[in-house]
């Protein structure tokens, strides 16, 4: 069983989305997968009740609890993380013990990453990641790589220890489909396969994890 924390001590960042696209990704691998939603808006819940018919489906677990991790399968072969929104690290810690690889979504903006700095450097002492036990990997989100902006960002988010695993470009796509318990995986149109092949710099990474 590999497990997933997708987490950012900034609200906004499409942490949310990231978390339910790679619990689809998995289940539509075929991967027995677990979703635990602890962030108190119970928006991955939500979206793990509207994919219940599918043959796709994707279990959600309350991770509000400490005792969540008694609650996942012993069959379960993935389990992501959504992780409370604007968490920051001593509230992460029952999950950075369990976890294989941590998520960090930050948007690109001098105000976002300043805001995610802190952050990062509270991680950086946690012993599990001091140690390499578990690997940081940071995803740029909602880009638009057209943009001064974004390509600044970029720049910026190079520098740090973490390495970036992914870029993913801003889409209204995303807000229609976590809407539907969908994902960008559950299609195969041309209009879906850019977005598709944003994700799989992240996949691949965390295939090694």
């Amino acid at each position: 069983m590999k497990t997933v924390l997708v987490a950012s001590s900034k609200g906004g960042v499409g942490k949310t989305t990231i978390a339910t696209h790679l619990a689809a990704q998995s289940a539509l691998s075929g991967q027995r997968t677990v979703l635990v939603d602890a962030d108190p808006q119970r928006s991955s819940t939500r979206w793990a009740e509207r994919r219940a018919g599918l043959d796709s489906a994707v279990l959600p677990l309350d991770g509000l609890g400490k005792g969540w991790h008694r609650s996942v399968p012993e069959d379960a072969q993935r389990v992501v993380i959504d992780a409370p929104a604007g968490a920051m690290r001593g509230e992460l810690d029952g999950f950075l013990e369990h976890a294989d690889a941590l998520v960090v979504p930050v948007l690109p903006s001098s105000l976002d990453i300043d805001a995610t700095v802190p952050f990062l450097n509270s991680l950086s002492k946690h012993p599990r990641i001091r140690r390499g036990q578990l690997r940081v990997g940071l995803v740029g989100n909602k880009l638009k790589p057209w943009t001064n902006a974004s390509q600044q960002a970029l720049e910026l988010l190079a520098q740090w220890p973490y390495p970036m695993v992914a870029q993913l470009r801003d889409s209204q796509a995303y807000v229609v489909l976590v809407g539907l318990g969908k994902s960008l995986f559950d299609y195969h149109s041309a209009q879906v396969r850019d977005h598709q092949e944003d994700w799989q710099p992240l996949l691949r990474w965390l295939k090694k994890s």
